[in-house]
């Protein structure tokens, strides 16, 4: 047998030299791990070889280009089906099927966009007649809050991870600070995921107040809840202040409005699992990903976890099967952004958490405390008809 790798053995040093392990290929063709396996297993890119023991994979010297092309055809967006085709005529002579299936893609790219632009420029004609239109706007309430610094600081912590970071999307690069009578709660989305949190306030007792903090002023917040003591919240026209152990932070409240998040958190009911929450991050990190094929442009492809639940009342992290081929008795499933998924889990930092499964794949997973319903993040899934 031929031996892959340099050492003893019988060997053919020509090819065998040549030969590119998945790491390398993944590097070399900006393909990523997670993809090659996904291609490898649609059958659209095969190693040459794979050693039969270990399961490791090998690829050819003239498979980098294509694993090139591959990955240009993936940013692109084109259907899997469509890139079958193009990788199959792209070394005949014929080029004909190839440049057929480009520019029908470039086709169906370009109508979708004119007709995106047109409806984009229907909703801005909508929002500029709006009594209320969502664009920056004069903020002049007051807000004075006592809170205890602890609560603070956990309730921080668990919506945080989910500020978003996009520069077309201002408004959601914070917290949203939004008290109501004697109760705060915080949120925090990135339009992929969202983190809601809510606490005990003391000196309000208003109306509904909203404020945007931003995320560099959220991070200075948090920095000064060490102790024990009370925390004072103030919001007076645009800027927010924290006070906490004779230490402050300052600074400009985001001039925006922020989503209806109570709309957003309506979710359809569901299947809730209780998981540990160790044995369960070990097995995702552990266990076996797919790669999301439906990612917005401009996106990096992500790991994608798909999870399924069981009727002896646990969570499995699902293999290349579909669920229920998995596990006897597996029921409601659902793709998450693994990276994702592990964030919520340690912005929740709890030893046991609750996982709650829609009724369909399409449903988001909540990620719940057992201890404090009004605590938990919310994950959008991710398309699985790949």
């Amino acid at each position: 047998m031929i031996d892959p790798r340099p050492g003893s053995g019988s060997r053919v040093p020509d090819v065998e030299n040549e030969m590119r392990s998945i790491g390398e290929m993944a590097r070399e063709s900006e393909l990523g791990v997670s993809a090659l396996r996904f291609y490898d297993r649609a059958g659209v890119l095969v190693p040459a070889r794979v050693d039969p023991a270990s399961g490791y994979r090998w690829y050819a010297p003239g498979q980098l280009d294509e694993a090139r092309v591959l990955a240009r055809l993936r940013r692109t967006g084109l259907p899997l089906a469509d890139i079958r085709l193009v990788l199959a005529g792209w070394s005949g002579a014929d080029a004909d099927l190839v440049r057929g299936l480009l520019q029908a893609h470039l086709r169906r790219l370009e109508r979708g966009l004119a007709e995106a632009r047109s409806e984009f420029s229907t909703l801005e004609a909508l929002l500029d007649h709006r009594e209320n239109p969502m664009t920056a706007s004069p903020r002049t309430g007051t807000v004075r809050l006592s809170l205890p610094a602890p609560a603070l600081a956990d309730a921080l912590d668990a919506v945080r991870f989910a500020a978003g970071r996009d520069p077309e999307l201002p408004m959601l690069g914070g917290v949203l600070f939004d008290v109501e009578g004697d109760t705060l709660h915080l949120v925090a989305t990135d339009r992929y995921r969202m983190a809601v949190a809510r606490l005990a306030a003391v000196g309000h007792g208003g109306a509904r107040e909203q404020v945007i903090v931003p995320a560099p002023l959220v991070d200075a917040m948090r920095a000064l809840l060490d102790d024990d003591g009370p925390a004072r919240f103030a919001v007076e026209g645009d800027r927010v202040t924290l006070e906490a152990a004779e230490r402050q932070a300052s600074g400009r409240r985001l001039a925006h409005d922020f989503p209806d998040y109570r709309r957003l958190v309506q979710l359809p009911p569901g299947r809730r699992v209780a998981v540990d929450v160790p044995e369960f991050r070990e097995a995702l990190e552990s266990g076996p990903v797919r790669v999301a094929e439906d990612r917005e442009p401009g996106r990096q492809a992500r790991d994608v976890s798909v999870l399924s639940t069981v009727d002896d009342g646990t969570v499995i992290v699902c293999g290349d099967g579909a669920p229920d081929e998995e596990a006897d008795g597996a029921a409601h499933h659902v793709g998450v952004d693994r990276g994702y998924l592990l964030d919520a889990l340690a912005a929740a930092d709890r030893d046991r958490l609750v996982l709650e499964f829609g009724p369909a794949a399409t449903a988001p997973l909540a990620i719940r405390r057992m201890d404090d319903e009004g605590a938990f993040s919310v994950l959008m899934p991710v398309r699985l008809d790949d």
